[in-house]
C-alpha cells in the first residue's frame, strides 16, 4: 500500500516510561511514518481507565513520562500532531453515538476480550467500559478520518471491528464521512527482558529508553544467557541466548559474526559478550537520554507543544463531529 500522505493514527496507554520493546515495536515505525504521512499520535489516557479505573493516580504522571520519551526519540511536533485523548471531548461524544449502533455480540466475540480478562484476573474487568473499549478505539481512529493504523497481528480484529462500525454508520445514515481504515501491518520484534522472557512492565524485566547508564549496565551484566553454558570454557549457542537477540538489533553484522564464533568456540565468555552489547546499546540510548534531560528542564515548552497539538486535533475532531451530528439528525436545535 502506498502510504504517501496517508492520514495515520496511533496511540499509547500511559502505563509508565517506555522500554526498548516500545522503541522498536512502535516508535521506530512512527518515526518513519511521520516523514511520509499526516500523523496523529495520542496518549490514550481514557483507555488506561478501562483496566486501571480503581488506581488512576499514576495516569497523569505516566502521561508526561511518555510525552518526554516521544520527543526524546525524535517524534517531531512540526511533522506530527501529538495530543492527549481526554483533552478532546469529541472522542467521548463519538464513542457515545457509535455505542448506540454497535451490536453487543460484535464486542463479545472480540478475541482479546476474554484473553485479557484471564490475563488480568487480579482486576475486575466485568465493566461496560472494558467491554466497550473497542468502540472507543474506533472513535479515536475515525474521528480523524484516518486511512491507516499501524498495528501488529494481534490488533487486526480491532481494526476489522472499526471497519464494521464504519460500514454500519455509513449505511444507516447514508453517509460517506468515514473512510474504512486500513491496518498498516507492522512486524513488532519481540525483545527479551533481562530474565529472558518477553520484555514487559508486567514482568518487571525491562530496560527503559531513558534509563540511566549505570542502571542499564547492571541489568545487562545480570541478564540471563544460554542456560546450558555453565562454565567459561563451555561452548555456547547464540541461537538460544537472549543477549544475542539484543545483539541482532544493536550490534553490527561484523560484531555478530565475531560473537557467534567466540561463543560457539568458548573463546569469549558471556561477560565479554555483554560488554560488547552494552557499548553498542549505549550508542543508541545516550543521545536519547541527553535529549530527555534537556526537555525535562523546560516543561513549560513541552506543555506549549502539547497545547498546540491538542488545538490541531480538536479542530479536526470538531469538523468531523459537525458532519456526524448533521448525518444523525443531532445538529444543535436552532430554535432554542
Amino acid at each position: 500500500m502506498n502510504t504517501k500522505r496517508m492520514r495515520v493514527l496511533s496511540g499509547m496507554r500511559p502505563t509508565g516510561k517506555l522500554h526498548l520493546g516500545n522503541l522498536h515495536g512502535a516508535l521506530d515505525n512512527w518515526l518513519k511514518l511521520q516523514e511520509e504521512c499526516e500523523c496523529f499520535f495520542f496518549i490514550a489516557d481514557w483507555h488506561a481507565l478501562t483496566t486501571d479505573y480503581a488506581t488512576p493516580e499514576k495516569i497523569r504522571e505516566n502521561t508526561w513520562d511518555i510525552i518526554l520519551d516521544w520527543l526524546s526519540v525524535g517524534l517531531d511536533p512540526e511533522k506530527s500532531t501529538l495530543f492527549i485523548q481526554s483533552e478532546i471531548q469529541e472522542h467521548a461524544e463519538l464513542y457515545l453515538l457509535l455505542g448506540m449502533i454497535t451490536p453487543v455480540p460484535w464486542l463479545e466475540r472480540n478475541p482479546t476480550y476474554k484473553e485479557q480478562q484471564q490475563q488480568l484476573s487480579n482486576k475486575d474487568l466485568s465493566t461496560y467500559g472494558f467491554l466497550g473499549y473497542p468502540v472507543l478505539q474506533a472513535a479515536d481512529i475515525i474521528i480523524y478520518r484516518a486511512n491507516g493504523v499501524p498495528v501488529g497481528k494481534d490488533q487486526l480484529p480491532h481494526i476489522e471491528l472499526t471497519r464494521e462500525i464504519v460500514r454500519r454508520f455509513n449505511h444507516l445514515y447514508r453517509s460517506d464521512i468515514f473512510p474504512e481504515p486500513q491496518a498498516l501491518l507492522t512486524e513488532f520484534p519481540i525483545l527479551p527482558g533481562i530474565d529472558g522472557k518477553k520484555m514487559s512492565k508486567s514482568y518487571n524485566n525491562c530496560i527503559y529508553i531513558t534509563e540511566p547508564g549505570d542502571s542499564v549496565r547492571k541489568k545487562i551484566m545480570t541478564m540471563v544467557t544460554d542456560t546450558q553454558r555453565k562454565r567459561r570454557s563451555d561452548p555456547g549457542n547464540p541461537d538460544v541466548c537472549p543477549v544475542f537477540d539484543l545483539h541482532k538489533i544493536y550490534s553490527s553484522e561484523e560484531n555478530r559474526g565475531e560473537i557467534t564464533d567466540g561463543c560457539t568456540t568458548a573463546s569469549i565468555g558471556c561477560v565479554d559478550c555483554k560488554k560488547i552489547l552494552l557499548e553498542n546499546l549505549n550508542k543508541v540510548l545516550e543521545p536519547i537520554r541527553e535529549k530527555r534531560k534537556l526537555y525535562e528542564k523546560n516543561m513549560d515548552n513541552i506543555k506549549s507543544i502539547m497545547q498546540e497539538g491538542i488545538k490541531r486535533a480538536r479542530k479536526e475532531a470538531s469538523k468531523t463531529m459537525e458532519m456526524v451530528r448533521e448525518a444523525m439528525g443531532m445538529a444543535p436545535f436552532a430554535d432554542l
